[in-house]
Parts: structure tokens; sequence; C-alpha cells
């Protein structure tokens, strides 16, 4: 069995407006109806794979594991880092889990979240022969087959031309190259794009960690050996955490080790790092628009149309490789050859102060999600979807009262010491300071409207006395 060790605990900005800090793309449905996670989830499950190790935030915990239920993948072991530190701790750290709980003959497969692969044969026949390499002692890397002189990617260079299925000695790896560099690489053969998926027994990279970057394995130990439960989560320690550094796996082991070997994949990938990933893979008409949501295409050329509400109406009239992204609170309009550069975008939002740049007009929380409709100087309107089971914490504020109406589904309410159902139209005033909670007792998602009024309306305003959910009064 080969345990995925999925890494989804990254924030990318390069697909802004729709990836942002708070919601990143890989629990976005970029291409489809489930997410990119979720995609990684199904590709990484079935006979050949035991149940996956997720390597997350605290801010995505509740989401990752959500959608990973959604699945049925129930028994997935979530383990929570305190802040990011890149992929080399995590997958340290991942590995210290995994000896310790099934040996250090144990087989893992560490891949990042968010790509696509088009060709799951493919993949799977690329993962026997990583398979029987990596029982072999070898650390493996997949190298993805180029089909262009890319500068946006790095190289993996072999010994020889790769051949289908089978494992090559690997000799060193390339930074992103300019792009006659790109093209020289491409004419040769005998490189592969680093696709930054690994395969390895969990006491080989653990010994590569103690040989090469000896100075993470003890705070990673300390981390695991202090990580406390919580509900079904473990948390990893943050005072050893924090002393670890920023570093990736590429820099710390890999290129450094001397057993490695990689294995070609012919069957199309991409990383989505930029709208012009995304308008690559997109279902294009005669013109080479491809349009998404509620977005018409009048005299357009190679043109990417994306509305994400479904109450806009989104048209692009004349124009020739153009990104425009609409949000409800941001829209992104850019060449399609800048793509690239739309994470500089959101420094210069960060530096305004926007809340666009990391923030998402809807919020998503272990019970479901709100969004704001309206907001004024003392009064605020969301929209709240609770879902079956959801039960927000019992708690009170310091500064605004609340009414509550039911648009669909039946809420339990309690307010003090009583409690009652609320159905479609009904409604409840909660005053300031009382003591109240909301849940969905009913089968179906439950809607409501919330207007608040008070002097203080943000989200710290919450004195929480019980929560399912463990969490902080500001979590």
């Amino acid at each position: 069995m080969i345990t995925p060790v999925i890494l989804c605990g990254g924030s990318g900005t390069r697909l802004w407006p729709v990836s942002r800090k708070a919601f990143p793309k890989q629990f976005s449905p970029l291409l489809g109806a489930e997410s990119l996670f979720q995609t990684t989830l199904r590709r990484l499950s079935g006979p050949l794979f035991g149940a996956p190790i997720l390597m997350t935030g605290a801010d995505f915990r509740f989401l990752a594991t959500d959608q990973a239920r959604t699945l049925g993948l129930a028994d997935a072991t979530t383990l929570i880092e305190p802040c990011p530190r890149n992929t080399a701790p995590a997958v340290l750290t991942a590995a210290l889990h995994l000896a310790g709980r099934d040996g250090a003959e144990a087989l893992m497969l560490v891949a990042p979240s968010d790509h696509v692969l088009g060709d799951r044969q493919a993949f799977g026949e690329a993962l026997a022969a990583g398979a029987e390499a990596a029982r072999a002692g070898r650390l493996v890397t997949f190298g993805i087959t180029p089909d262009r002189a890319e500068t946006g990617y790095g190289y993996l260079a072999l010994e020889s031309a790769p051949e289908a299925g089978r494992a090559t000695p690997l000799t060193g790896f390339v930074e992103k190259p300019e792009a006659a560099r790109a093209a020289e690489m491409l004419a040769a053969g005998t490189f592969l794009w680093n696709a930054g998926i690994f395969l390895f027994r969990a006491g080989d990279i653990i010994a590569a960690f103690e040989a090469h970057a000896p100075d993470l394995v003890a705070p990673c130990r300390a981390a695991l050996d202090t990580a406390t439960p919580d509900l079904d989560f473990l948390r990893l320690g943050g005072a050893a955490w924090d002393t670890l550094p920023d570093i990736s796996v590429d820099y710390a082991v890999m290129e450094k080790a001397e057993t490695l070997s990689v294995v070609p994949y012919a069957g199309g990938w991409s990383d989505l790092g930029a709208w012009d990933a995304l308008w690559a893979l997109g279902e294009k008409d005669a013109d080479g628009v491809v349009a998404t949501g509620p977005a018409a295409a009048l005299g357009c050329r190679n043109t990417l149309l994306r509305a994400e509400d479904p109450d806009q109406a989104l048209v692009g009239l004349g124009l020739d490789g153009i990104v425009a992204v609409a949000m409800r609170d941001a829209v992104l309009v850019a060449d399609m050859g800048a793509s690239q550069k739309v994470k500089e975008v959101v420094t210069a939002l960060r530096r305004a102060d926007a809340p666009q740049a990391d923030a998402v007009p809807r919020h998503h929380r272990p019970w479901g999600w709100y969004e704001t409709l309206c907001l004024g100087a003392r009064f605020q309107v969301k929209r709240i979807m609770v879902k079956p089971g959801g039960v927000l914490s019992l708690q009170s504020h310091h500064h605004r009262s609340e009414h509550w109406v039911v648009v669909e589904g039946t809420a339990k309410v309690t307010l003090g010491e009583e409690a009652r159902l609320l159905t479609e139209n009904q409604s409840i005033y909660i005053p300031l300071g009382a003591v109240h909670r909301m849940e969905n007792p009913g089968k179906l998602d439950m809607y409501l409207i919330e207007v608040q009024t008070g002097s203080y309306l943000g989200e710290d305003d919450i004195v929480r006395y019980e929560d399912i959910y463990a969490r902080a009064s500001d979590d």
C-alpha cells in the first residue's frame, strides 16, 4: 500500500481573484464540479493506496476534511502546521509520522493538491515503476515530458533519454531557464519538467534529511512529539515548528541526495500556475474562447471569460488574448501574456490595505458559510448557510443585536434557556448580550438572513461558551 501525503496548506496568488489567502485555488472548483484538492484525492485513492495524510494549516483544516468526507474519505489523517514552512518540514514530519505508525518500509507518495494530471492510467503506470524503484531504496521524483520550451517550470536533468514505465537516474535540477536554454533542453531530450511529486520509503527520506538537512530533524520530531489532538486533527507543536526554516524539499534534500531516480509521465499535466494555463485546459469554442459561468463573448478570440457569481452577466466584446475574471467583490482584466504577473496585483492591493487582496466574499466555516450582502456604519446584512447537522457555537455579543429570518429549511434556535424550531419565513430577535445558538437539525441545507445592528460588527465580537468544533474566539 502507498500512503498519499497531500500538501494542501498553500495560498497561491497567481489565480487571483478566485484564489486568495482565505480560500486558495486547491479548494476551488476550477475545472468542474469538484475542487482540485478533491480531484487529487480521487486520483490517489483505490486498492493501491492507504488512507491519505493531509498536511495543511489551521485555517483550512475543516475545509480540507469536509471536502475529503464528501468523497467518502473520512479516515484521512490531518496534520496541522502551526505556520507555513514550505515543503521540506511538511514532508519530513509526514515521514516521521508514517514511520512511527507503519514502519520505516512504508511507501509514501508526496503530491501537491492543486495539479492536474490528464491520464490516470499513464500515471498509474508511472507510479508502478516508481514504487519498484522506491522499494529498492531510491528517492523517486516524477518528471513531465515537455511539449514546449517552457520558462516557467524547473527541469530535471537525466543521464539519458527517459523511457516510459522505467525509473532513470537523475543527475541534477535546473532552475527556471531563460528561453534559449529552455529550447536547448527541449531539443536535447534528456530533460523533464519538475512536477514536485515524490515517492519513497519513509525511512529512506528520513535518512536523507539526517544526511543533508540534519538541522530540520530535531525540530520536526519535537513538533510531532508535542502534537496535541484536536477533534479529528493533530496539531503539531508550535514552539518547535516556529524554529524551522522556510525551505523546499528540493533545496533541503533532493538536490543533494545521490539515490535519486526520475520516472517520466507524458499523460498531460499542469500546475495551473496562472490563468493562461486554465485557458489552455478549458473547453474552447471555434474562436478559442473559454467561457465559464454567466459569461458571453462577442467577436472575441483566444480569450478567457469567467464569471463566478450566478447573478452576474460578464460580456466580452472584441477581445483578443484577454483574461477577464469577475467575482462579486473584485474583477481582473489582464493580457493573457501577463498572467504570470497577477501576483503583483495582490502585492499592490495588500499595500493599499484592500480586503480583496486576501479575503473572500463567502466565508467558510465548519458548519457552513456566510456572506455579507450589505454593510453600513451601524448595520450589516448577512446570508448564512448551515449544513445538515451544523451547529454554531453557544455565544453572545457585547456590541450588537441580531434579527434572524429563516428563508429555507429549519433552524433550531437556543435563546437563553429556551430552544425552539423556526421554519421558512419565521424569525427571532437576539438582544445584545443574550446567550444564543443556531443549528440545523434537518437533512437539507438551511438558509437564513441575519440583520446585525450595533456600534461594532466585527467577527471578533464573539464570546464562546460551547463549541463542538473546539474553536477559539477568533477562529
